[in-house]
Formats: structure tokens, C-alpha cells, sequence
């Protein structure tokens, strides 16, 4: 059996701007899902990546 070996991600800091819409909108939906506003938007920007059409 291997051993566990934990490991931190590198994550970075940074500032944006946004609409105060969108931002009421993602405070919205984070705290119905109990998440982080933070976590909110890395998932959103994980699965906007993932389903962005592809171009050739």
C-alpha cells in the first residue's frame, strides 16, 4: 500500500471587477448551495472552460 502524501494546490490571488448584478446573482446561488462566493466562481469558470466551443 502507498503512502498518503497531502499536498496543497497552488492557488493565486486576484482581483477583479464585476457587474453588482452578476455579483448579487453569484451570491445567490452560493449561499443556496452553502458554498463559498469563491468557490461558486471557480466552479462556474471550471465548467465555462470545459464547455466552450472549440474552435479550429
Amino acid at each position: 500500500m502507498s503512502n498518503f502524501k497531502p499536498i496543497k494546490p497552488e492557488k493565486l490571488v486576484i482581483s477583479i471587477r464585476i457587474d453588482a448584478d452578476i455579483l448579487d446573482e453569484i451570491e445567490k446561488y452560493s449561499t443556496k448551495a452553502d458554498i463559498s462566493r469563491n468557490e461558486f466562481i471557480v466552479q462556474s469558470l471550471r465548467y465555462a472552460l470545459a464547455n466552450l466551443e472549440k474552435s479550429e
